[in-house]
């Protein structure tokens, strides 16, 4: 766990071994807390940005560098 200051100047916990892989480079998660309980987001590790968004399809976007992790695999014949 590494630790980084946030967007709010708060302190943040980036998992640096659970990540998810993106196209540019890997989204680390984040948590408020150093034991794992209260998950923040996400963290790019290509350009070092909290400045991330996640949609309901599981695609992961850096809005600094663009860095995109594709959607989880979704169809609408298992809801």
């Amino acid at each position: 766990m590494e630790t980084k200051t946030g967007p709010d100047a708060e302190t943040l916990y980036v998992d640096t071994e659970d990540a998810e892989r993106g196209a540019e480079g890997p989204f680390f998660v984040v948590y408020r807390t150093p034991d794992r309980e209260r998950r923040w987001g996400y963290f790019c590790g290509n350009c070092d940005s909290f400045r991330t968004a996640m949609d309901s399809m599981g695609r992961i976007k850096c809005n600094d560098c663009g860095n995109l992790k594709k959607p989880d695999e979704w169809d609408a014949a298992h809801e």
